[in-house]
């Protein structure tokens, strides 16, 4: 039996991503309409054949999260009726993955809601990159692929001369893991920030756990939008003798408050991907391409072969 035809789509919320993702697979991105009725509903039709294809809808659900969530799902809807073979959802960024647990009375458990929509829609499989937690791979009834930016971010600093000093921290106890099996790949120490948040938008850095005077300090994490977490954590790292810090975040989501945050120079640099879209306004923010990385990854579910070898660490 031959195998079927690939075909790439995406959404409004990183055209960017997916041109490039398309440039590496040497696939055309694929024609379709997606816009906005005056009423603000959403509006899809698949402008090309895809009867018997193997499609992929690339789509972060980034901000604006519940419009880009309902053109992933109306997409999904229009390449089901349309008859493709199977349809695989490229979530480089899954919103609301922090709505995970009933941490609260009455509250909902939003990421496996829309994991289950993401199914109800038709969706045969995802593909997603760094999910907030691991267990959300379960809400699925379907297969998930899921990613590690990891192997990107230490191409990009295997060779920095300030690698040699460096300790890898999380910025809160929860990331502490994540941390430990970054230090464990780049071989070097690690610790972390205890922490107290205020706000939704304030946090408190309390105490240090890890080696830190004199250190070039990695901080860790997985995403951030109003930079809190990180900057409290630079600011106790550099009072008790850091010589720099520098972020290293799978998702950047930054809003006003973070760029203002970032300018207090607290962090000397953030090193994230381009799973959203993102305008660094001149700060020293480096952004890294996880094109190549989501291209193989397609490549590979396209032909039915393993995903687990294209990241080195595992359990994080």
């Amino acid at each position: 039996m031959s195998t079927p035809a690939i075909k790439i789509f995406t959404g409004n919320a990183n055209p960017a991503l997916a041109q490039e993702i398309c440039k590496h697979l040497g696939e055309p991105l694929g024609a379709a309409t997606v816009n906005r009725f005056p009423d603000g509903e959403t509006f899809v039709q698949i402008n090309e054949n895809i009867r018997g294809c193997d499609v992929f809808v690339i789509q972060p659900t980034s901000a604006p999260a519940n419009d880009r969530i309902m053109e992933l799902l109306i997409m999904i809807d229009a390449l089901r009726r349309a008859s493709a073979a199977r349809i695989t959802a490229v979530i480089p960024f899954f919103g609301y993955a922090r709505q995970d647990r009933k941490d609260k009375p009455r509250v909902p458990i939003t990421a496996k809601l829309v994991a289950n929509l993401l199914t109800a829609a038709g969706a045969n499989r995802v593909l997603a990159v760094d999910l907030h937690a691991q267990q959300i791979q379960g809400f699925f009834d379907i297969p998930v692929d899921h990613l590690y930016a990891s192997p990107v971010f230490y191409a990009h600093i295997k060779n920095k001369p300030w690698l040699k000093d460096a300790t890898v921290f999380s910025p809160d106890v929860g990331g502490l893991k994540y941390a430990s099996a970054v230090a464990d790949m780049l071989q070097l120490p690690y610790g972390f920030v205890a922490k107290r948040r205020t706000s939704a938008t304030t946090v408190t850095a309390t105490s240090l756990v890890g080696d830190v005077e004199g250190r070039d300090i990695i901080l860790v994490d997985d995403m951030t939008e109003t930079a809190g977490t990180l900057v409290a954590a630079a600011e106790l790292l550099k009072k008790n003798g850091a010589r720099t810090v520098r972020a290293m975040v799978s998702h950047c989501m930054i809003q006003e408050i973070a760029y203002e945050r970032l300018r207090g120079g607290a962090i000397d640099e953030v090193i994230t991907t381009n799973s959203v879209p993102i305008d660094v306004r001149g700060l020293p923010i480096t952004v890294l391409s996880i094109a190549p990385l989501l291209a193989d990854a397609i490549r590979r579910i396209h032909g039915n072969n393993s995903v687990t070898d294209l990241f080195p660490i595992k359990g994080h």
